[in-house]
């Protein structure tokens, strides 16, 4: 039996919980949580803002752990190993876009937290190809956000071909933000960082922004006109989207892996002028994510976090609902 905490009803409480997870199959692993973080798209998953999320409900999507078990089929991975585990936990394997390395574009991608079970638990499974190992350098404590926070600002890097020479603005300094930052200025890039609490600006400029600016202010959008090669925003709220595209120089291009709320209104003339782009991409590919994991061993990159025992999960969702996460949340196996 696998133990787990779950939520009953949209909102509830997470409590003690234990299910049947049946036969391991041949292309999947099961894996030992040892640590798992808390994502916001958890707390939007319990409260079923997404509209897709199914009782009882074991949240959990940025897990690490070593593996307990393989199925018959799964040859590159073995029983002890530590790996990690992210939003996705299964892809077709035979579609264009898996067939590709877009794995993550899968159209039947299975989601880790949605219609099965999550990390938020003594165990998890998925299949072989989304359990990442973790270079030696890497703390298992820390690594879980990697997973989720980590990859999604990671994969634009590498997708869109940011140069060290690019001028890079980031919008929003939380869970994911100070992740970009620190990609980012590690990759090479001058970075700019956007933010509504300048209390956090001497913190930033120590991730590595060389300047940090108000998100809200639209004088100092004004000063930065034409001036960035690519603007990365992790944030959640409607913005002065007119302002910030403006601060993008020819080519330069807008991209979004905050999920935002509300239509973002753009005038045809504000990207033919200029030929910018605004794009989006969900998270990434296993390859891509071991890529990252090995960037972030090289480079000493690690999320900032505040660490929970899985035993005080709803004081840690609690904490993470007042807004109150620096930077990053994890909770600590002690069942």
């Amino acid at each position: 039996m696998v133990r787990a905490y779950a939520a009953h009803e949209a909102g509830g409480k997470l409590e003690p919980f234990e299910f049947d997870a049946g036969t391991l199959r041949p292309d999947q692993v099961e894996i030992d949580v040892d640590y798992c973080g808390i994502c916001h798209s958890d707390l939007s998953m319990l409260r079923n803002d997404f509209q897709m999320t199914s009782y009882p409900f074991v949240p959990g999507h940025e897990v690490a752990g070593k593996v307990a078990a393989v199925g018959t089929n799964v040859k590159h991975l073995s029983v002890g190993q530590t790996v990690g585990l992210g939003w996705f936990s299964e892809s077709c394997m035979t579609c264009p876009q898996c067939m590709s390395g877009n794995h993550n574009l899968c159209v039947g991608a299975e989601q880790t937290v949605v219609g099965r079970f999550g990390g938020f638990a003594d165990k998890v499974r998925c299949h072989a190809a989304w359990a990442i190992p973790l270079p030696e350098g890497i703390d298992p404590a820390k690594a879980g956000p990697l997973f989720c926070g980590g990859i999604t600002v990671f994969n634009p890097i590498v997708q869109f071909d940011v140069k060290p020479t690019d001028r890079v603005g980031v919008i929003g300094i939380g869970g994911l933000g100070h992740l970009a930052i620190q990609f980012l200025s590690r990759w090479g890039c001058d970075v700019v960082a956007f933010t509504s609490n300048e209390s956090k600006a001497d913190e930033v400029r120590g991730m590595g922004a060389r300047r940090v600016v108000s998100s809200r202010s639209d004088d100092v959008l004004d000063k930065l006109a034409g001036t960035l090669d690519f603007l990365l925003c992790t944030a959640n709220v409607p913005l002065n989207w007119d302002a910030y595209l403006a601060a993008l120089a020819p080519k330069g291009r807008l991209h979004v892996v905050g999920a935002v709320p509300e239509p973002i209104p753009v005038n045809v003339f504000s990207i033919l002028i200029g030929q910018k782009s605004i794009s989006a991409t969900p998270l990434g590919s296993p390859e891509t994510t071991a890529k990252m994991l090995e960037f972030c061993d090289r480079h000493d990159i690690a999320p900032i976090i505040e660490e929970f025992p899985m035993s005080k999960v709803n004081e840690a969702m609690e904490h993470l609902e007042a807004g109150k996460a620096r930077y990053r949340i994890v909770l600590k196996n002690d069942f």
